[in-house]
């Protein structure tokens, strides 16, 4: 199997991880509802976030709709036309690729994105909004490895 299946197959683990939690959040709770799972720590908190990841930008729908696009435009036509190397290549590409697609589901058929994750310190969150942070800080990894790599190629 490609790396470029991998990352496919990654994205829609996500995407349905993502339509999963929401659909059973919304079944179950009304928007504003909170249940403590961990006293004081952790609560599922039923949101509807019209902003970005982690409800900043509130109202920029359209803008975050038009950006998530254009990211999965690019990662699908990345992993289509090139063949990546790397399980961490893929499986960085797959989670953004597969979270994108998640909020902008949301944001497309609802106008807003369905939020659910509250730890009461932090903006409440999805599942879209982890897969797209940790594919994000892989990613990051992955440059800097390949960058530390070349650099003591060199020396």
């Amino acid at each position: 199997m490609t790396s470029s299946v991998s990352a496919f197959l990654v994205a829609l683990a996500a995407l349905a991880a993502d339509r999963i939690v929401k659909i059973m959040a919304v079944r179950g709770m009304t928007p504003g509802e909170s249940t403590d799972v961990i006293a004081g720590v952790f609560n599922i908190t039923l949101v509807h976030n019209t902003g970005a990841a982690f409800g900043v930008f509130k109202g920029g729908t359209l803008v975050f709709s038009i950006f998530s696009a254009f990211v999965i435009a690019f990662i699908t036509a990345y992993l289509v036309m090139n063949r990546i190397k790397g399980r961490m290549l893929a499986v960085s590409l797959g989670l953004i690729l597969g979270g994108a697609a998640g909020n902008l589901i949301d944001r497309v058929w609802l106008g807003y994105v369905i939020d659910m994750f509250d730890f009461r310190v932090w903006p409440v969150f999805n599942v879209a909004d982890s897969c797209i942070t940790v594919g994000t800080i892989i990613l990051a990894f992955n440059i800097l490895l390949k960058k530390e790599s070349h650099a003591s190629c060199t020396h």
